[in-house]
């Protein structure tokens, strides 16, 4: 196991700084401590071959336009709040607008733009602990936040990422990770031909503003039914409504059961290579790169294309603040918010 630093340039003066883990097995990752960006993975395919799954830029300057959230850190809120209100008790509460009428991914300046603080762990498993605090009032969230966040390469080829977070009121708080990924290589093509099954038996449909708006139905008889494995590329570009509205999946899966258990699992038939999502959310955001930007030149010189990754991100229901049936994401003064994800790769 290893842990390399080195400089990645500077944003508002302040030097950013890039990290390699390495399990000295079959999986090493490049982070950043902008944003928390996991930069670059690195798995072992079939053949011994070290392939890059997750999308990214090259250098910190287009991370500083980093449309997409590829690869970073989310909060305080992962995806979308209505109108960008909420309650807590019988207080009314409004944070940033970004994305229509509505609050994406914490408001205009979230945890994907923060410079974070970092501490190196001498363990038996390569870590890093990156840490911020985000002040009271920050982007109309009430409380100061007290954010930590490991990420771990683990012997057994898998990348932890543990969330903890302490705020000194009650506010609300749904931390996950926006990376892509494409188990053919990044930057190969579409996801198509990737393997798919889920543990999961219901979802949310979205509105046409694409968040939950209450309902929960079952996902027997739609393109929503993962229960057995199947290509993604099966029913991505149907015409059942709620694919069509969006241009592919970006849609809530309720996870069945509860504590630590596997979300989903996604096999490349090109590569061989395998991941396994664990979690003990209560749900996970399927997202298959429908808005990716075509135009745009990304790391290696490369155009992603439209459908050219999947996002998996663990989290509590979207808008899960405007219905009481969702899981609250609401944490009381002086409490933990503590969670845990983990992609865990193989290549048989």
């Amino acid at each position: 196991m290893s842990i390399e630093k080195k400089s990645f340039g500077f944003v508002n003066n302040k030097e950013v700084f890039l990290y390699t883990l390495d399990n000295g097995k079959n999986l090493r990752a490049e982070i950043i401590n902008y944003g928390g960006i996991i930069k670059n993975l690195w798995v072992k395919d079939l053949q011994g071959n070290f392939i890059d799954v997750v999308l990214g830029r090259d250098t910190i300057e287009e991370y500083l336009d980093n449309d997409g959230y590829f690869g970073a850190a989310i909060g305080r809120y992962a995806n979308r709040i209505y109108k960008g209100k909420f309650n807590i008790g019988d207080e009314s509460y409004s944070i940033g607008i970004n994305d229509g009428e509505n609050s994406l991914h914490g408001g205009e300046v979230g945890f994907d733009k923060y410079i974070w603080n970092v501490v190196e762990l001498d363990e038996a498993e390569p870590a890093l602990v990156l840490e911020i605090v985000s002040p009271d009032n920050d982007e109309g969230f009430p409380g100061t936040l007290e954010i930590k966040m490991t990420y771990k390469l683990t012997n057994n080829d898998g990348l932890v990422i543990s969330y903890e977070a302490k705020s000194d009121k009650d506010t609300i708080v749904n931390l996950t990770n926006h990376s892509y990924f494409n188990l053919n290589g990044a930057g190969e093509d579409n996801i198509y031909n990737h393997l798919m099954s889920m543990n999961c038996d219901f979802y949310t449909p979205n509105s046409s503003e694409c968040m939950p708006y209450g309902e929960i139905l079952s996902v027997k008889n739609t393109p929503f039914d993962f229960t057995s494995e199947k290509l993604i590329g099966e029913d991505i570009n149907s015409d059942y409504e709620q694919i069509k509205m969006c241009g592919g999946y970006d849609h809530n899966f309720i996870i069945n059961g509860t504590g630590f258990r596997e979300a989903a699992q996604v096999k490349s038939t090109r590569t061989g290579i395998t991941m396994k999502v664990f979690t003990d959310k209560p749900g996970v955001q399927l997202y298959t790169g429908n808005c990716i930007d075509e135009s745009r030149v990304c790391k290696s010189g490369v155009k992603y294309n439209k459908h050219g990754a999947l996002c998996l991100e663990t989290q509590h229901f979207p808008n899960s603040t405007s219905f009481a049936h969702f899981p609250s994401p609401v944490l009381k003064a002086g409490e933990i918010y503590s969670f845990k994800t983990e992609y865990r790769f193989s290549n048989n």
